[in-house]
């Protein structure tokens, strides 16, 4: 997520996008565990503010991080897979939109990874103001993209596409904490949503639910896109996005990362609601 350099379905718009791939059933089996895999998204796939103050902390990472704590999707798999030790990549960056997608995508094929995470548009909804969210047919296109990349450079790698969290519990769960109240205001933490939080004026409800439909959209563009993939790409099924996260699974330090508990549950179930080898 943006200075936060944030990292935290609507039916599809009709609008064209970049690239289009067909529609190939789904529901492939998992398969053995995987040898090698990476990561793409933002901060939240960066692990940042788990483990230090305003910086990256992969170890802590949901995906491919080696924290015991955290038990990532690479360590549930090593322990039925050694071969993967060490071929853990986290190729997602701070800030990151889904823009960035493809270029992460990129790296993820010059690796040779067997599979990879997909965990983006948090920064994308979280902006200094609604009016610079992005559109969702750009982000769709961003996405597909992205995955065309992978399908065409690593055909039989698994891809697991995670929901949005909901960004509007954050603000309903931080609203009364004087502690997120403070960080919110003082970084300019994710504004299109954040902003004047403790106000209840229609106004700022219909905007906040406004971000949220546009997230909800988001995630309706990953599902769509990763059904369109084929069956080597499993979408979560929104079960991040549904997922009742409580403050004190995230950074006392900007209010708005998930802290080390934060990423323990985000590892928990978006590993579950994937491959799950």
């Amino acid at each position: 997520m943006r200075l936060v350099r944030t990292g935290l379905v609507a039916l599809t718009t009709g609008m064209a996008t970049a690239l289009l791939l067909p529609t190939v059933p789904a529901a492939a089996a998992p398969g053995p565990p995987p040898s090698s895999m990476a990561s793409m998204g933002d901060s939240i796939t960066r692990g940042f503010n788990a483990c230090g103050w305003y910086v990256d902390c992969t170890s802590r990472s949901f995906s491919t991080g080696d924290d015991s704590g955290v038990n990532s999707h690479y360590l549930r798999i090593r322990a039925k897979n050694s071969a993967i030790n060490g071929r853990n990549y986290n190729d997602a960056r701070s800030g990151a939109k889904a823009a960035d997608m493809p270029g992460q995508a990129d790296t993820a094929v010059s690796q040779g990874v067997q599979y990879v995470t997909v965990l983006i548009g948090a920064n994308d909804a979280c902006t200094s103001s609604e009016s610079t969210m992005t559109p969702v047919g750009a982000f769709r296109a961003s996405i597909d993209s992205a995955l065309g990349k992978l399908r065409t450079g690593l055909p039989n790698a698994r891809v697991a596409v995670i929901s949005i969290p909901d960004i509007k519990r954050l603000w309903s769960a931080g609203r009364g904490n004087a502690g997120a109240l403070s960080a919110w205001s003082l970084f300019g933490i994710c504004q299109s949503m954040l902003a004047n939080p403790t106000s209840t004026a229609a106004a700022d409800n219909a905007r906040r639910d406004r971000v949220r439909q546009r997230v909800v959209d988001f995630n309706a563009q990953l599902a769509q896109a990763c059904a369109a993939y084929g069956p080597n790409c499993d979408f979560d099924d929104n079960a991040v996005f549904n997922y009742p996260f409580a403050l004190s699974q995230v950074s006392t330090w900007d209010y708005f990362h998930p802290n080390a508990s934060g990423q323990a549950v985000l590892a928990q179930i978006s590993y579950a609601a994937g491959f799950n080898w």
